[in-house]
């Protein structure tokens, strides 16, 4: 399902087709999804919450590090640079893609950041009025933006330059 979505794009992309390329049924694929949203966001959910983690370094900077090598992954994963910039497209079309999007991936993968986050703050390195929902933007926002937007590389040194600026932003400080 993922190599059909990268080719043709949601807009185009069939249950006929998933289908026929995954040597299946279509019958198949209709027992366990009921729509071609429902698998789309099944299948892209469990693929961008498995390349998710919460890591627990021990200190907020070392968690952003790895919470931004993850993103980053996600984000240039093969398949998946292809798949966001034409599903971000289609949500603003159908705001039932975007919501379904938000729901199945978006969501889930900032509660693992809000988990970082909150870990950060019992460790005394945030303040406790900390907020979480603009703090995991300014986290993801600079890497989404450099590689799904302007399509720039992340230079050597670009994550960790990014996790001190957060750093600096969110006023932290060691425990």
């Amino acid at each position: 399902m993922l190599d059909e979505l990268a080719e043709t794009g949601y807009g185009r992309l069939s249950m006929e087709a998933v289908a026929r390329r995954a040597g299946v049924g279509k019958s198949a694929l209709y027992r366990r999804w009921p729509s071609k949203q429902e698998m789309v966001m099944a299948v892209l959910g469990e693929f961008s919450i498995e390349l998710a983690t919460a890591p627990d370094t021990g200190s907020l900077r070392g968690d952003l590090i790895g919470l931004l090598q993850g993103l980053h992954e996600w984000l240039t994963h093969p398949r998946f640079s292809r798949i966001l910039p034409d599903l971000t497209a289609e949500g603003v079309r159908n705001t039932e893609v975007a919501e379904a999007v938000r729901a199945a991936i978006g969501d889930p993968r900032r509660a693992l950041g809000a988990t970082v986050l909150r870990r950060a703050i019992d460790r005394g390195e945030l303040p406790a009025d900390t907020d979480l929902e603009l703090a995991l933007d300014l986290v993801a926002a600079p890497v989404y933006w450099r590689l799904s937007v302007r399509r720039a590389p992340a230079e050597p040194g670009y994550l960790d330059n990014v996790a001190d600026v957060v750093l600096r932003a969110l006023g932290a400080h060691p425990a």
